[in-house]
């Protein structure tokens, strides 16, 4: 799967461990920054997630900071992405199967590294459930 990620410096620790074990899962992993724990602002990097996802250029995304908050905030800013902001693999499933998610947001200070895998994994591999859920979803972007 193609799979752009981004995060802030909060969330830039545990980035660097998703894109690892997502490259040695075989995915393709393109990093939008950035790329150290300098403070910097989180759309500058999260935004161009989005828009690579929403351009079809990826098939998802996975944006980090702190708490995910602003990161799933900017994310759902742009028009084609459901960003959902998952803290265990309960969210993370329900985000992919009622809600058909894009983009992944996780907060580095939210949970262990361990779970950020998990999470991750159940994002990657639940499919959509389609039915009741997907007009629903087109209401979004009328």
């Amino acid at each position: 799967m193609k799979i752009a990620i981004g995060s802030d410096h909060a969330g830039y620790l545990y980035k660097q461990a998703i894109l690892q074990h997502l490259q040695a899962a075989g995915h393709e992993v393109e990093d939008f920054g950035t790329h150290s724990t300098d403070p910097v602002d989180y759309p500058k990097f999260i935004r161009p997630v989005a828009e690579a996802v929403a351009a079809g250029k990826f098939e998802r995304g996975i944006v980090l900071g702190g708490s995910g908050n602003g990161e799933a905030i900017t994310a759902n800013r742009v028009r084609g992405i459901r960003c959902g902001l998952c803290w265990n693999l309960e969210s993370a499933r329900l985000t992919r199967l009622h809600n058909d998610a894009n983009v992944l947001s996780l907060g580095e200070r939210m949970m262990d590294l361990p779970t950020a895998l998990q999470i991750v994994d159940t994002f990657l591999t639940t499919p959509f459930e389609g039915g009741r859920h997907l007009a629903r979803i087109q209401q979004l972007d009328e």
